[in-house]
């Protein structure tokens, strides 16, 4: 009879266990359809643009009859879904295609991804440093000086798109001091030649994300401490930076992690344009050359990369999310 009881109490904790998985695997299934729909759209944009791929490879000057055996040449003579339909199965085979002008897609990328991942890491790392230490320094003193700079500050940078902070950095730091370039030249090794060079690019991404996630940890610091647990910590006289560390932040690690997991993909999304303001040599870059030659590979390559890496900084945070949470449920 135990035998029987125990057999059943295994089953029923394998069946839980399973169960607990189902929402994981609808969570990457939704994730993996919202990309499929975004390089959907990016692949139908290009394609709809005015202009043409074979025109652009070929210059104003080809013949009509070399032009249209180049769009044969490019699959731009097919329709939409089955120029879509062949660009993915390729993909799925880590096939990426080649460019209008022949040159290998996956080689290109391969060139320019490492650049800006080290520029949206920086800015990653200096956001995560900025945001923590400003929020940490006005959920301690809510009522100092720093809260009274803090609040409106951050009000006003979040406000602000990468593109005019990198406008308002290039006018201060480079053309009124002299103190910083304002353009990028690439090495030898394809990264700016210089390091002064990733400066304001750095800034002008960092500057907007810290100023969202200054008030996302104040906020969940500030949600934290108004826990029984907490209030009931510091009645006991434990110092506040202990009391901070050990019991506070670590009731409010899942919404700042959730929130530095959404900073990635806005870092990343904001490197393309910076990197084209500053003439830095990343994948903004190559999406900007992309849509000027009509490229369609290039440009849902692009966005496939940097949607790839988007998605799974999601699922490492929604993950960490739920190793914070565990037990409190």
């Amino acid at each position: 009879m135990s035998t029987v009881v125990e057999a059943t109490a295994e089953v029923g904790a394998g069946g839980a266990r399973g169960r607990r998985w189902v929402p994981v695997a609808g969570l990457v299934l939704r994730r993996f359809a919202l990309l499929l729909v975004l390089l959907m759209l990016v692949f139908a944009a290009i394609s709809l643009l005015p202009g043409d791929a074979a025109r652009a490879a070929l210059g104003r000057d080809a013949a009509p009859e070399t032009i249209a055996a180049k769009r044969h040449e490019l699959g731009l003579d097919q329709p939409l879904p089955q120029r879509f339909w062949s660009w993915l199965s390729g993909l799925a085979t880590g096939d990426f295609g080649t460019t209008v002008h022949g040159r290998s897609i996956a080689d290109l990328l391969a060139g320019s991804a490492p650049q800006t991942l080290l520029l949206g890491g920086l800015a990653f790392a200096l956001t995560v440093i900025a945001s923590l230490g400003c929020g940490m320094w006005w959920a301690a003193r809510p009522s100092g000086w720093a809260a009274r700079v803090l609040q409106p500050a951050t009000a006003m940078v979040v406000a602000l798109p990468e593109f005019v902070v990198a406008a308002v950095l290039i006018m201060v730091f480079s053309f009124a001091a002299g103190w910083f370039p304002a353009v990028t030249v690439a090495g030898r090794s394809g990264f700016p030649a210089d390091a002064s060079m990733l400066v304001l690019p750095v800034l002008a991404l960092a500057v907007p994300q810290t100023g969202w996630n200054t008030r996302v940890v104040r906020s969940a610091l500030a949600d934290a401490a108004r826990a029984p647990h907490v209030e009931n910590a510091e009645l006991e006289g434990i110092s506040p930076r202990h009391l901070m560390v050990r019991h506070v932040l670590p009731v409010a690690l899942p919404a700042i992690a959730a929130s530095y997991a959404t900073t990635v993909g806005m870092l990343l999304g904001g490197a393309l344009v910076v990197e084209s303001l500053f003439n830095y040599p990343g994948l903004g870059a190559l999406l900007a050359g992309s849509v000027a030659d009509r490229d369609t590979a290039l440009a849902a390559a692009t966005a496939a990369v940097a949607g790839a890496t988007i998605l799974c900084v999601l699922l490492l945070a929604d993950g960490l999310r739920g190793w914070a949470m565990r037990g409190r449920r």
